[in-house]
């Protein structure tokens, strides 16, 4: 009889391992086919940038196909959330940032749980707001675009891609004692597209998709959201120096993969993304859109973690104070 329950315990021990041994053998074997990165943004904006540098470095260290799949609207909660319902195995990812990870949880009514629905894989890069008018604009400066806005109230439109442009632009108006009229976008790169056109007349948003028409002057941009100057765009002044000191907003990137993916992969796309952020090109041209890339110690999925959660605390009482709801 002990020999007989000896044999059953041990059969049971082995059945009960039987669903482990395959999770970690495919972690081990991971990747093993294409990995489907969603930017929750359509192609263009600074979302759809940072990923398309970040993924040729990727591709090589992890020896697979990277494809990047727009997925836009909804201030990027479509995409995000097709993501947390996706399968938790490593081939379905997204680049997140302030917008997708930290506002839209405060404005929209989500389907999918945003403080815990998520595996954290590492801190990408981050960079400072904008405030950009069309190249016509009157106002020379930041101070003389405000006294054009109060002597024009509701006469300027100012394009709103995301949660993060709505919440810029609603505290711009706050402090600026300004008013304008607020036009939802579907992204960043259609609203740029339309500001440089003449079709909206402002747009706060990240430096990483207005640089390069800042630097061929396509439009103005009248100060960085920060409390000094940022040292891709030195020319353009920081809030404090002209005349709205403490607008503070900086945008962020990071990439998250579904809840209860495996440590062994989030590991292996770790490594990845800190290979891909130690190579010199890849850090020129990230630098070359404005980005400022975190040290190395904050690339770690603990530290992504610790920096959503922080930024969910400082933001969303904000938010919510200001009634900001998603469009």
């Amino acid at each position: 009889m002990k020999l007989l329950r000896r044999q059953f315990l041990h059969l049971a021990a082995g059945a009960a391992a039987l669903p482990v041994l395959p999770r970690i053998a495919r972690a081990q074997a991971y990747p093993s086919r294409p990995i489907t990165i969603v930017v929750p943004f359509p192609a263009g904006g600074s979302t759809d940038v940072i990923g398309r540098i970040l993924v040729e470095k990727m591709r090589a260290s992890l020896g697979q196909t990277i494809i990047i799949e727009n997925v836009g609207g909804a201030g990027g909660s479509i995409g995000v959330g097709r993501v947390a319902r996706a399968a938790p195995d490593g081939y379905t990812l997204d680049i997140g940032q302030w917008d997708t990870h930290v506002a839209n949880g405060a404005t929209y009514n989500l389907s999918y749980d945003l403080q815990n629905g998520f595996e954290p894989i590492a801190l990408i890069s981050t960079n400072p707001y904008l405030i950009l008018a069309r190249k016509d604009m009157p106002g020379d400066d930041l101070k003389g675009f405000i006294a054009w806005l109060k002597a024009n109230p509701d006469k300027a439109s100012a394009a709103m891609p995301t949660a993060g442009t709505q919440i810029a632009a609603i505290l711009f108006q706050k402090e600026s004692g300004t008013r304008f009229v607020l036009v939802p976008y579907r992204g960043g790169g259609p609203a740029m597209q339309d500001l440089v056109a003449g079709h909206v007349d402002m747009l706060l948003i990240q430096a990483a998709v207005a640089l390069p028409q800042v630097r061929t002057g396509a439009i103005k941009a009248y100060a960085v959201m920060a409390g000094s100057r940022f040292a891709a765009a030195p020319n353009i002044p920081s809030v404090d120096e002209a005349g709205l000191p403490g607008l503070h907003i900086s945008g962020w990137f990071g990439l998250y993969a579904p809840k209860g993916t495996p440590r062994a992969v989030i590991d292996k796309l770790n490594a990845a993304v800190v290979d891909a952020l130690a190579d010199t090109g890849v850090r020129s041209r990230l630098a070359d859109v404005g980005q400022d890339i975190p040290p190395r110690e904050q690339q770690t999925p603990e530290a992504l973690a610790a920096f959503t959660q922080a930024e969910i605390a400082k933001w969303w009482p904000i938010i919510k104070a200001a009634n900001i709801k998603g469009e």
